[in-house]
């Protein structure tokens, strides 16, 4: 009977889980996973593991956390595990001493349809951009970001309710599964992987930042729409809001619904009735259904009004 390959798994947040656990509930031969070190978190800022040591540990694995992946520590202690395999979901950019260090190789699992949405954060941009199409790509790393030679790839479709939350679990479950098959491809020895297509202007996925997560009320309604959706529950789309003329405030909007229509009303003028309030575009309007107003909790609009009664309503555009 063939010895299964030693694999090594490299990842952190809950994208990432999906994938090692579907490899141990298969049986494969998981000997370390290597994750991010502990961080501070929360207003005790006390240290937060990762998602996915947590899951390693319930499962007892051997786990290593480097502040650096080219010390020689992690190295000596990574090449004492003797890969065969490295598997990479949604970790950090590998040096070249860790990824070409098994015989097998070391390949990624990233979460869109390679060359398109390279990047950081290729769940919230399909979203953002209204695609209606995406997938998961599965390819070898080599010395840049996202650029290796794909071994497989499976599309996944986007409905226009989805949100990045919604996405999220679909590429998770889809991608585990690629894995499992590139896996088995892997160690077939009939792979035949190809080169990236050469694209003039690939679509990128840039690391979600202050300024591309703040909404534009001069944009078209499904385009705010589209952000909206395409950063919920994490990070958020925000705007700010002012209460009976105060300081401003930062309002993040999770889940809302648009209304294409023609009107007169002024761009960011806000309407208000019992349980809903609605936002005026420059074609229709936005309709907030699940919010957070800065210091308060997540909540549903009925709940949100309900505190806002009497109150003077103002975006600040």
């Amino acid at each position: 009977m063939t010895q299964k390959p030693r694999i090594v798994f490299m990842g952190t947040p809950e994208f990432a889980v999906g994938t090692l656990k579907k490899l141990i509930d298969h049986n494969y031969n998981i000997v370390g996973v290597i994750t991010a070190p502990d961080k501070p978190a929360g207003r005790g800022k006390k240290l937060k593991e990762s998602a996915v040591k947590q899951y390693a540990k319930k499962m007892n694995l051997p786990i290593l956390q480097p502040t650096n992946l080219k010390s020689e520590a992690f190295n000596d202690a990574l090449k004492n595990l003797n890969p065969d395999l490295q598997i990479v979901v949604a970790f950090r950019m590998l040096p070249k001493i860790v990824w070409q260090l098994p015989k097998l190789g070391t390949f990624n699992l990233h979460a869109s349809l390679l060359p398109d949405y390279r990047g950081a954060a290729p769940i919230n941009w399909a979203i953002i951009n209204g695609e209606t199409q995406t997938g998961v790509t599965t390819f070898f790393i080599d010395d840049k970001i996202d650029t290796g030679e794909i071994i497989l790839q499976e599309k996944v479709a986007i409905t226009p309710e989805d949100s990045a939350s919604d996405l999220h679990d679909k590429l998770m479950e889809k991608g585990s599964e690629l894995v499992l098959k590139t896996v088995d491809l892997i160690e077939s020895k009939h792979l035949k992987t190809q080169a990236q297509p050469k694209i003039d202007w690939p679509k990128k996925a840039p690391k979600l930042n202050v300024e591309n997560t703040k909404i534009n009320w001069e944009q078209k309604g499904l385009n705010i729409y589209n952000l909206i959706r395409g950063l919920s529950e994490y990070p958020g789309a925000w705007t700010q809001l002012s209460l009976n003329n105060e300081a401003p405030k930062k309002l993040l909007i999770y889940n809302s619904s648009f209304e294409q229509t023609s009107h007169n009303e002024s761009i960011g003028n806000i309407f208000i009735s019992k349980k809903d309030m609605k936002i005026a575009v420059k074609d229709g309007f936005i309709y907030p259904k699940l919010l957070k107003l800065q210091g308060k909790k997540m909540m549903a609009i009925s709940d949100f009004l309900n505190g806002m009664r009497h109150k003077k309503l103002e975006l600040v555009i």
